[in-house]
């Protein structure tokens, strides 16, 4: 994996973050507020431009932000 390529699970759990995100009509700055984090580092994560990426603890907060299981983001097999 090159340094600015994300890996297929990081796609997975971005893209899943994104949809409950936006499934709730949270902009990415809303959801930065509730996360006590940057806009422009949802914005980052967002971006396929950027490297940038959830970690476990993100995913835990995410999902009690977005009311939901923090396994909503993970896939039901191994990518």
């Amino acid at each position: 994996m090159s340094e600015n390529k994300i890996s297929n699970i990081d796609n997975y759990v971005i893209s899943k973050v994104r949809e409950r995100r936006q499934e709730l009509g949270l902009s990415q700055v809303k959801l930065a507020i509730e996360l006590d984090l940057s806009d422009s580092f949802i914005g980052n994560i967002e971006s396929p431009k950027h490297p940038s990426h959830w970690n476990i603890k993100h995913l835990n907060e995410l999902a009690k932000v977005l009311e939901c299981s923090p396994k909503d983001f993970l896939p039901d097999t191994a990518l």
